[in-house]
């Protein structure tokens, strides 16, 4: 008999041209999924098309904040995740438009066409934080459960992985200058979760090996404080530099001057998210949750991390590398 071949299943990415979603892309497709990237300039995405078989991936545009794009970018699909989110407000892209309205125009689209739903929000999110960004986020897990119950909804701590805009910002500080701030004194806690894991998790819900209706946090394998971080990527580095405290209300100030700026190395509502702490419950480690819970071992931060920020160090990949007791 003639073998029927199965056409794959579509799988829509809002926000797969941003630094985790180029990951959640390429974990789709070595599944095999048919992926339309959703962002507001394909124009400026063709980097992700490599990331599988010709034709298998189709960026196209959309904007969460205009719904009629969202409607359109949802048309045929299985199954849709959503990642988009800002860290700072710019132009007509607010916190709440692109987490409250955003994450409920993605998730009433995707009930429309009988699609499952992955949303992926962040560590922190809570409705009564003093921090915009973590009040939005909060509200947009809301609108998603309240569209559809069986939704699937991550809380990534910080991402570590190439092109994140943590470690390397701080890296490329260290370049230059010879101090780096500790806002608040560099206390507050992180656990800083590689993307290739958090790519990893929204791909098995694709797959649906994850029960919907529940929020999963995601931590890699250290809790490590600010300052700690610090450490470890000047390690990586190799470079000496002061880690000088900055008290929070020296860091508002600044930051009411650096959140002007039009990509703002500081804004006051992050100073605001600085005095929590970033890391997985007890309550979801006890109820499996997590990485470790979905059978996903967490990479650690010196295994990778030296994979990328090596372009640091004074002479970069050439660097001879100096016995641990001289660093």
């Amino acid at each position: 008999m003639t073998e029927i071949l199965q056409t794959p299943k579509l799988v829509v990415v809002f926000g797969g041209s941003g630094f985790v979603g180029r990951h959640v892309v390429r974990a789709l497709a070595k599944r095999g999924y048919r992926i339309r990237v959703a962002c507001r300039r394909p124009d400026l995405a063709g980097h992700v098309q490599p990331l599988g078989n010709v034709g298998q991936i189709q960026p196209v545009q959309a904007n969460v904040r205009m719904r009629w794009s969202v409607d359109r970018a949802v048309q045929g699909a299985d199954h849709v995740v959503n990642l988009v989110a800002i860290l700072h407000e710019t132009g007509r892209q607010k916190f709440n438009t692109v987490h409250d309205f955003g994450a409920r125009a993605v998730a009433e689209a995707a009930r429309s066409v009988g699609a499952g739903l992955t949303h992926v929000s962040a560590l922190g999110a809570d409705e009564n934080s003093p921090s915009v960004y973590a009040r939005t986020k909060a509200a947009g897990e809301k609108a998603v459960f309240e569209t559809i119950a069986d939704a699937v909804i991550f809380r990534p701590s910080i991402n570590f992985g190439p092109e994140d805009g943590f470690f390397n910002r701080f890296a490329n500080m260290a370049r230059f200058s010879p101090v780096l701030p500790l806002i608040g004194g560099g206390q507050n806690k992180f656990q800083p979760v590689y993307v290739g894991d958090v790519a990893e998790a929204v791909a098995r819900s694709v797959d649906g090996n994850i029960n919907g209706g529940q929020i999963y946090e995601l931590g890699g394998p250290q809790v490590l404080t600010f300052k700690e971080c610090m450490q470890e990527l000047l390690t990586v580095i190799e470079r000496r530099r002061l880690l000088v405290p900055v008290p929070f209300w020296m860091a508002n100030i600044q930051a009411s001057i650096l959140q002007l700026l039009p990509s703002p190395l500081l804004t006051k509502d992050q100073v605001e998210q600085l005095r929590e702490h970033n890391i997985v419950t007890d309550e979801a480690a006890k109820a499996g949750r997590t990485l470790t819970g979905l059978g996903i071992q967490p990479q650690a931060l010196a295994t990778i991390l030296p994979s990328y920020l090596w372009r640091f160090r004074a002479a970069g990949q050439f660097q001879q590398r100096r016995p641990l007791a001289d660093r």
